[in-house]
């Protein structure tokens, strides 16, 4: 046998050695809770909606080891709940807007804020939720704008988190998909769609459980962005965190933040439902410590800055801090997962004891 032979048989021999073993990797699992992805399903018009392929179950998981293990459902409407949504229900409606907290893909519908709410308020209002990973306060009227054309709610809440403020802005961070303040030429803020497109890769790898599993397990095309930016120098050195935001509270950042929560107010305000039938909830630091520790970060002064904006246009704020500490004290639990900052059911579960005490719920169930 001549030696190109032996060399072809050979590169044949370690090309279906490889295709073997991915096949294994791929039946394996697929009996495994490999994160799938909620897959988008964007619009790329001027008056997009983002929202997820409706009518799909999903699994969530995290890391190499596939902790947190969730399985979740994609409704008709195209968010993540287990009911779907109906314009011609004559009951009452309750539209709760956020980000990834709302969507809450990690924890069972039942256990979330809108899940619990929707079960303790059955037959008096249903509870819609709209939501997604990475939303900041620019998409969330987007949001609430949709659920107020499209379903009448008889009132809204909306939750806060750290980074919602100035990555409302497209000067500091744009998501494909959602709105974000533009600074027009009068130096006005104004929302702006960004188009969204899926990655040609993606959609070739979310057709096995093996490329789902290198996506969003393994998280490959981010280490791949973040392996990249380090070999050109453009890589930066993350500075301490705070309430799941930068900590650096900088003049300019905390100026162009105080002008995008204005722009939101503003924007709120035209949605057509009076501030009375608003709740805004604010996550906190969850721990007196943590607290203590953020005094003078920059989610301390924004959270700060939205209550005082809020409140003086007559909007309810929750500031669930309280809650949390009272929580904390008494029991010891944690209000987040192990290896991940969203609320865990029992973060889930102050929230809505705390909307439960709300005026705006009070009004509404007399």
């Amino acid at each position: 046998m001549t030696k190109s032979r032996k060399r072809a048989l050979a590169a044949i021999a370690l090309i279906g050695s490889f295709a073997l073993w991915l096949g294994l990797a791929e039946v394996v699992l697929r009996f495994l809770p490999v994160a799938t992805g909620i897959r988008s399903s964007a619009e790329s018009s001027p008056n997009s909606v983002f929202r997820f392929v409706p009518n799909r179950d999903f699994v969530f998981s995290k890391r190499w080891d596939m902790i947190m293990a969730n399985r979740g459902h994609v409704n008709n409407a195209g968010f993540v709940n287990d009911r779907d949504y109906r314009e011609d229900d004559p009951t009452p409606l309750i539209a709760v807007v956020g980000d990834s907290f709302i969507e809450a893909a990690m924890a069972p519908f039942g256990e979330t804020l809108h899940g619990r709410l929707a079960a303790k308020l059955a037959g008096d209002f249903r509870v819609y939720s709209f939501g997604a990973s990475a939303a900041p306060l620019s998409q969330y009227l987007i949001w609430a704008r949709h659920a107020v054309q499209e379903y009448g709610p008889r009132a809204l809440i909306i939750n806060i988190i750290g980074n919602d403020f100035d990555e409302s802005l497209a000067r500091y961070r744009i998501v494909p998909g959602y709105w974000h303040y533009v600074a027009e030429s009068g130096g006005e803020l104004q929302l702006r769609y960004f188009e969204w497109e899926r990655h040609p890769i993606v959609n070739f790898m979310v057709g096995s459980a093996l490329g789902c599993y290198l996506l969003f397990n393994l998280n490959v095309l981010n280490h791949w962005d973040k392996l990249a930016n380090l070999l050109s120098g453009r890589a930066t050195a993350a500075g301490p965190y705070a309430g799941n935001t930068a900590a650096d509270a900088n003049a300019e950042r905390v100026r162009n933040s105080l002008a995008a929560i204005d722009a939101f107010l503003r924007d709120l305000s035209g949605l057509g439902l009076p501030s009375d039938r608003v709740l805004l909830t604010m996550d906190g630091f969850r721990y007196p410590e943590r607290a203590a520790d953020g005094a003078g970060t920059y989610f301390d002064v924004m959270r700060r800055a939205f209550r005082a904006k809020a409140e003086a246009l007559g909007y309810e704020v929750i500031d669930l801090d309280p809650a949390f500490f009272v929580r904390h004290a008494r029991t010891g639990e944690k209000f987040e997962y192990p290896h991940d900052g969203h609320w865990n059911p029992t973060g889930h579960e102050v929230a809505f004891e705390a909307v439960m005490g709300s005026r705006l719920i009070k009004t509404l169930l007399h």
